[in-house]
């Protein structure tokens, strides 16, 4: 099918026309309706602020809460790390913030509601019982679309994420004091693991059990180091990440991430072959960098890890479209562009943003760039003589 378009229609603006501001596209200038419409959304971010920050600070006071009971009314809560708490708490509040600002956008709000349907919906699920599962494997934990891209990026960013994960897992239940372990005499080799006051295990902090549980933290470092320094050298040679590079959003998590591991790794070589030499300078390197990165998260780059497990619902909700054969297919070449409730979904974020272009997700990439050029050799080169 190599016939131009159709005729524009008030559901399809014509491509070749040129386009003007949201809501002067068919040439009529703005009424008192919509100044009054541009005043409402004016104060859209006041309203939006104001929830942001009441979720911040309803997540931020059940931390502490959650702080305060498990470790049994602060009984077992190490007041040597109360700045790594604090930061928690400043975390928890940051990323209630930015979580509801992100998804109160059309777009992020439209892709949020969707894919909350299609992860709770019993429908997709008695059709397709292990998709859920399987993308949570794939896509959230595995993130094997990486290694479409590049299998060294790919390697590079499952180090850092595992890294990672096992970091979180035991700093943020010692720092609020979840966990503790207590020695029946008082210097070992026996220890207890204790949750909430809840004896878990038992284990001998002289065999291959003890050690992983008190260097747990060390193969973490050792995970995110590799990962993260490859990332770094990758900043600083590959032509392409250099163009669009920032000091502060990309480069400055990944010092932090090897500042972190590496200060880790020095406390560690301090208490076993230096008698503790320097050790609280490193401690104290090292919590202002932990510190640091906790409060950095929900407003620089790491704020996509986030961000990824909303992304699962949106995935599921592609794929029980494709399940379903509901793809659509561009209306010029007739190739596949994605699931038709999909476009559809993108049509309507485009309708609430105002931009008039809800049309042109009907089209694929390529069609889309000759429909641009056709446009340009008709209304714009021919005006010049």
């Amino acid at each position: 099918m190599t016939e131009p378009p159709e005729a524009p229609t008030a559901e399809q603006p014509d491509p070749g026309a040129p386009a003007g501001p949201p809501g002067e596209a068919d040439g009529r200038k703005r009424g008192p309706g919509s100044a009054f419409a541009a005043r409402a959304a004016a104060a859209v971010p006041r309203s939006v602020t104001g929830r942001a920050t009441l979720a911040g600070v309803l997540v931020s006071a059940l931390l502490i809460l959650a702080i305060v009971s498990g470790s049994r009314l602060l009984r077992n809560f190490d007041s040597a790390l109360l700045p790594y708490a604090v930061a928690t708490v400043f975390l928890a509040f940051g990323v209630a913030y930015r979580y509801t600002v992100w998804i109160s956008a059309p777009g992020a709000r439209r892709l949020f509601t969707q894919g909350r349907r299609s992860l709770f919906s019993a429908e997709n699920f008695r059709k397709a019982p292990t998709a859920l599962p399987k993308m949570i494997a794939t896509y959230l934990g595995f993130q094997k679309f990486l290694g479409a891209r590049s299998h060294a990026r790919w390697v590079a960013h499952q180090l850092i994420f595992w890294g990672c994960i096992l970091a979180s897992l035991i700093t943020f239940p010692l720092t609020w004091g979840w966990f503790t372990f207590t020695s029946d005499s008082g210097s070992g080799p026996g220890y207890e693991m204790r949750i909430w006051g809840f004896k878990i295990l038992g284990f001998d902090s002289l065999n291959i059990i003890g050690w992983l549980m008190f260097h747990g933290l060390d193969i973490a470092a050792v995970l995110v180091i590799p990962g993260a320094s490859y990332f770094l050298w990758r900043r600083m040679k590959d032509r392409g990440a250099i163009t669009g590079q920032r000091f502060a959003y990309d480069m400055v998590p990944l010092l932090a991430l090897i500042v972190i591991s590496v200060t880790g790794l020095l406390l560690t070589f301090s208490s076993l072959f230096l008698r503790g030499g320097g050790y609280e300078f490193l401690a104290i390197l090292h919590m202002v960098s932990v510190v640091f990165t906790l409060i950095y998260i929900p407003f620089g780059k790491f704020f996509h890890i986030v961000q990824r497990p909303a992304a699962v619902g949106m995935q599921l909700f592609k794929y029980t479209g494709r399940q379903d054969d509901e793809v659509f297919a561009c209306r010029r070449c007739e190739e596949p562009i994605d699931t038709g409730p999909y476009v559809e979904n993108l049509r309507g974020t485009m309708r609430d943003l105002g931009l008039g272009f809800d049309a042109w997700a009907e089209y694929c990439p390529r069609c889309k760039r000759v429909l641009r050029g056709s446009a340009y050799l008709s209304q714009v080169k021919k005006g010049f003589k």
